[in-house]
């Protein structure tokens, strides 16, 4: 569906205003019927499967570098109060604790999540009706988020140990722990960590993709592309909100990742009765302030530099190819 137009003419006979009226009833009858965020995106282009993966890979790659330097500290806040036991106290020290070994897994998780993310948000979207956008971002969100969490979670393990204080480097934290619980040791709280990703993706992308057709179509008639700020701000909101909506599920997976041998939980369900019990039903909100905030900073700063990391490359693109064509004239 194109944006709604309402042209009038020159002519003033009540027959035109008569067929103007009706028009503008049929068109907004119409978009009353379409999806929120349904937005169409005119002639489509032939579908490149590799190049979409390929810039999803590079703009997924920068985007999560950026964020996680920028803010790392904030996060293990967030750890460190979570993994807090009743009155513990949190230690202020040592902030960026762990951050070169997170990189080595954040650059390539961020890269796979967005290069399946693209192509399988884009190939969903020309498969299902246009109404149905949403559930292509939500389907792709998920998707992207499982692919990529076969290199998050072992990240996340040796990170979130290593602001717990319970290892000096990545290295040693990855040594000691495949020594002491096995390999799978890297997995600690796998499905815990899936409990919460698998959502958080689905969610923060689908509120994302769909805020920013709507917006579009509600203030530009989708006649432009939204700008960096735009992007940045939309891309906050979507963060916070998905960050605050899933904080319990984010406090089950810190226990468990950070419990090591112990097994001071049998199971996510274990854990949440455990932490209920002992700390009551407020502790599965735990460091639910430090995230919103991270997420939510995050948010404005992944979106903004992923939008901006693929108009970029795409603008390259345009440009190696009229050089090209201005070579061979």
């Amino acid at each position: 569906m194109g944006p709604i137009t309402l042209a009038i003419g020159g002519n003033n006979s009540s027959m035109e205003q008569t067929d103007m009226s009706v028009s503008r009833v049929q068109n907004l009858s119409t978009a009353s019927r379409v999806s929120f965020a349904s937005v169409s995106m005119g002639e489509e282009k032939p579908f490149d499967f590799v190049q979409t993966l390929i810039d999803g890979v590079i703009a997924g790659g920068t985007a999560g570098f950026v964020v996680e330097t920028v803010l790392y500290p904030i996060d293990t806040i967030k750890t460190r109060l979570q993994a807090a036991r009743g009155g513990g106290q949190i230690v202020w020290k040592g902030l960026y604790s762990g951050l070169a070994g997170n990189l080595a897994g954040v650059l390539p998780a961020s890269a796979a999540f967005l290069g399946v993310y693209e192509p399988t948000k884009k190939k969903l979207l020309r498969m299902l009706p246009e109404n149905l956008s949403a559930v292509a971002h939500m389907t792709a969100g998920a998707v992207g988020g499982m692919a990529a969490s076969l290199i998050r979670v072992p990240t996340e393990v040796v990170k979130q140990r290593m602001q717990t204080g319970q290892f000096v480097s990545a290295p040693d934290a990855v040594r000691l722990i495949v020594a002491k619980e096995g390999f799978k040791g890297l997995y600690a709280g796998y499905r815990s960590f899936l409990l919460r990703d698998l959502p958080f993706d689905a969610i923060q992308f689908c509120l994302y993709e769909q805020l920013r057709l709507g917006y579009k179509l509600a203030i530009f008639q989708a006649k432009r592309e939204l700008n960096d700020p735009e992007n940045a701000v939309i891309g906050a909101f979507a963060g916070a909100l998905t960050g605050a909506i899933t904080t319990p599920l984010d406090v089950i997976k810190t226990r468990l990742m950070i419990q090591g041998s112990g097994n001071q939980y049998k199971g996510i369900v274990d854990c949440v009765k455990t932490i209920v019990r002992e700390e009551g039903a407020p502790a599965l909100l735990k460091g639910v302030g430090p995230r919103v905030l991270w997420i939510g900073i995050g948010g404005s700063i992944f979106f903004g530099v992923l939008e901006s990391t693929k108009r970029f490359l795409a603008e390259s693109r345009v440009k190696r190819i009229e050089n090209t064509e201005i070579k061979q004239d």
